[in-house]
C-alpha cells in the first residue's frame, strides 16, 4: 500500500520537480513543477489518513470519486479541478500513481499523455516503434519522451507498452517488464511472431 514516503517519491520521479514545505505546518508537502512552481501533488494528514491532493481532468474527475469512496472533491481547492485521495488501502497503488500522473500532465501540458493515448491505438497483432508513437502523439522528435513515459506506464493493463519496439524492431531489456522474455510472450501471445529478439516490421509495424 503507498504511504507518505512512497506517494512523495513517485512525485518526485517526474522530470523537474522539488518537495516544498511552505506551511507552517510541516506535515504539509508540496511537490512542484521547477519552471513554474506550480504544485501538481499536496501530501498532508487528515482526520487520521495520510491525503493527496491531486488535480483532474473534468472527463476524469467524477469517474475517480464514483469509482473510490476515498477520493472526494478536492480539500482546500477547486473542487472542480482537484480530488482528494485518502490512503486507506481501498484503493490500488496502480490507479494512485495513475492519478499522480495524470496531474503532473495537466500541470506541465506533458506530452505523456497523449503518449499513452497514441500507445492505446496499436491494435493486437501489430507494433509501434518509438519513433512511430512520437509522430502519432503529435510530435516526431520526442522518441526519448515516449520511452520515459512507457517506463513509468501507470497502467500496463490498458497501455500496451509492450506492442512498442525500437527502429529496428527490437523488444526492450528484461527490465523493461519486469523479467526476462515477458515482452517476447505477451507479442506472440498477440499473434506476433518474435526471432532472435526481434519484429519484422515490413510484417507487423504500424
Amino acid at each position: 500500500m503507498i504511504k507518505r514516503k512512497e506517494a512523495l517519491e513517485f512525485g518526485l520521479s517526474f522530470q523537474d520537480t522539488y518537495e516544498e514545505r511552505p506551511f507552517h505546518d510541516q506535515t504539509w508537502q508540496l511537490v512542484r513543477v521547477k519552471e513554474s512552481k506550480k504544485a501538481f501533488l499536496w501530501i498532508f494528514e487528515r482526520n487520521g489518513y495520510v491525503n493527496l491532493n491531486v488535480k483532474t481532468d473534468p472527463e476524469w474527475r467524477d469517474f475517480w470519486r464514483s469509482t473510490y469512496e476515498a477520493v472526494t472533491a478536492g480539500y482546500h481547492q477547486n473542487k472542480e479541478h482537484w480530488n482528494t485521495i485518502v490512503l486507506d488501502g481501498t484503493i490500488p497503488d496502480k490507479d494512485i500513481k495513475r492519478m499522480i500522473s495524470e496531474s503532473y500532465d495537466l500541470v506541465t501540458y506533458s506530452p505523456t499523455k497523449r503518449i499513452y493515448e497514441a500507445v492505446k491505438k496499436i491494435p493486437k497483432g501489430c507494433v509501434a516503434t518509438y519513433g512511430k508513437v512520437a509522430e502519432m502523439a503529435g510530435n516526431p522528435r520526442m522518441s526519448r519522451a515516449v520511452g520515459n513515459a512507457l517506463h513509468k506506464n501507470p497502467d500496463p493493463e490498458h497501455i500496451p507498452c509492450y506492442r512498442v519496439v525500437n527502429s529496428k524492431g527490437e523488444l526492450a531489456g528484461a527490465f523493461a517488464f519486469g523479467g526476462e522474455n515477458v515482452q517476447k510472450k505477451l507479442l506472440e501471445a498477440d499473434g506476433i511472431e518474435v526471432i532472435n529478439g526481434k519484429v519484422d516490421l515490413k510484417k507487423y509495424g504500424l
